[in-house]
């Protein structure tokens, strides 16, 4: 069930609230809980009911391996071996079902054998909800974890907002939220700012986003096909792309934020105007915040971060960044991806440390545009099939196939009017600055709260959202997936 989907949007959405509000109206405030859990794993079996089991396998699995951890009776060396124990069957779960037949076609390549484990069907959201419980497992281990109930992790873990493609959410993120008196009342502020959140992300996907695939998608289609891509082909596609995936991620992530706050609610930021970047180190502050998060946390600072030398640090952040790539997809062009963005942050660091700091404008917008154009690149690797077809539209766009006319006039001016929405518009968390979740800083939710372009309770800003709202509707001619849903 998609959030861009008729069926989600007056079907599904509007009778999980009508049933979570009703219960709680009644004071059945555990039973609201398990309502909410029933419709987020009824959300998730909509897309294929037997891997519904493997989501319930992992929730019951990650809970029991957490409260094992949390015991003050533990030796040093049973609480290790248990996490090391729960964070290898978390691994081998999504080994099996993402990378079994990557490696196999390694190992046949470097031994001359014939693996092959036959298709497997990826499950929805497996990246998602095995990365948050291992940061679960990993707290628990440090003794950062409290008691919870086994249905307030089931939420935490299936929640359906979250549950497909983040934001990745750390249980001390929304846990305690679900004690808290406040999400058991229907709250008419929770609702505007929700309904409206969640119109400016759909308008996002289904106008901005779906349309400027169709320009995107061509490029690459023939790339992967064999064809040579023009100069002007090749910056079309990869601009193209640039902006669907910003578009339909962002989207998502408004959606999400959105549907939440429906209930009260608040789930991280994982978007901050990416793009106005001035180095790839702030790309990675604002891009999916939670997963450069998780991986700071749980992979960046273990290895050693920045503790042991300068060195140690590089190779630390190509590591991280290697996996991080991995992460997205068992191919080739994630983990090249990844080693790209890797090599972006070790210039950076070295950028930074051996030259002088300028803050004149003309070196922050210059910062800036070099920023963007190593992302588009790095996109490419991220957007093709293979790498044969990623290195088609490189050479492309580089010239070495030649010089072609622009086919489309239409696909520049959205390219324009997209870039210019990205670079400089307000971002919905700017607009709605209520969206922001507690726990971000007091400082930063100042900034924004400093804005004059502010949304408000006033009728006007309600007839924005629903007329937002009723023209994405009207776009959703065919529900096409979002594009984190692969991973």
């Amino acid at each position: 069930m998609l959030f861009n989907s008729y069926t989600f949007i007056f079907g599904f959405l509007p009778v999980a609230l009508i049933g979570f509000f009703a219960i709680n109206r009644w004071g059945y405030a555990r039973l609201a809980i398990g309502w909410l859990v029933a419709a987020s794993l009824f959300f998730y079996g909509w897309w294929n009911p037997p891997y519904l089991l493997l989501l319930l396998f992992s929730i019951a699995f990650n809970y029991a391996v957490g409260r094992f951890l949390s015991r003050d009776t533990l030796t040093a060396s049973v609480r290790k071996w248990g996490l090391v124990g729960g964070i290898a069957v978390n691994l081998a779960l999504i080994g099996y079902f993402k990378y079994a037949n990557f490696f196999a076609s390694i190992a046949n390549d470097l031994l001359g054998t014939t693996f092959d484990f036959g298709a497997i069907v990826l499950p929805l959201a497996i990246s998602f909800f095995t990365f948050q419980q291992i940061a679960y497992l990993v707290d628990a281990y440090r003794g950062e974890t409290k008691e919870y109930s086994f249905f307030k992790y089931s939420l935490f873990v299936s929640f359906f907002p979250q549950l497909i493609a983040g934001p990745i959410v750390h249980h001390d993120d929304v846990i305690p939220q679900f004690s808290q008196g406040k999400i058991l009342k229907f709250d008419s502020d929770d609702m505007a700012i929700g309904l409206t959140t969640f119109s400016i992300g759909l308008f996002k996907k289904v106008v901005f986003a779906d349309t400027i695939a169709t320009f995107a998608n061509p490029v690459f289609d023939a790339a992967a096909n064999g064809a040579q891509i023009g100069f002007a082909q090749g910056w079309v596609g990869a601009l193209a792309y640039t902006l669907q995936l910003y578009f339909d991620f962002s989207g998502y992530s408004d959606m999400a934020i959105g549907a939440a706050r429906l209930f009260g609610i608040r789930l991280p930021l994982n978007f901050n105007s990416p793009y106005k970047s001035v180095s790839i180190a702030d790309f990675w502050r604002r891009w999916h915040m939670t997963l450069s998060r998780f991986l700071r946390d749980y992979l960046y600072i273990p290895l050693g971060g920045n503790r042991k030398g300068e060195t140690r640090r590089y190779v630390n952040l190509m590591v991280t960044m290697l996996l991080g790539g991995l992460w997205h997809g068992a191919g080739w062009t994630f983990v090249l991806w990844g080693g790209l963005h890797g090599f972006y942050l070790v210039v950076h660091r070295w950028w930074e440390k051996n030259t002088p700091s300028v803050r004149a404008w003309w070196y922050r917008l210059g910062a800036q545009s070099v920023t963007f154009v190593a992302i588009v690149v790095g996109w490419v690797l991220f957007r093709a099939t293979d790498l044969a077809a990623a290195t088609a539209v490189l050479q492309g766009m580089v010239g070495l196939n030649g010089f072609d006319a622009i086919a489309s006039r239409d696909a520049v001016v959205w390219i324009v009017a997209l870039l210019g929405i990205a670079f400089f518009a307000p971002n919905t968390q700017e607009f709605i600055s209520d969206t922001l979740p507690e726990i971000e800083d007091a400082a930063e939710t100042a900034l924004v709260k400093s804005r004059r372009w502010q949304w408000t309770h006033e009728p006007h800003w309600a007839l924005f959202g629903a007329t937002a709202l009723v023209i994405a509707a009207s776009f959703i001619s065919q529900e096409n997936e979002f594009i984190y849903f692969q991973f």
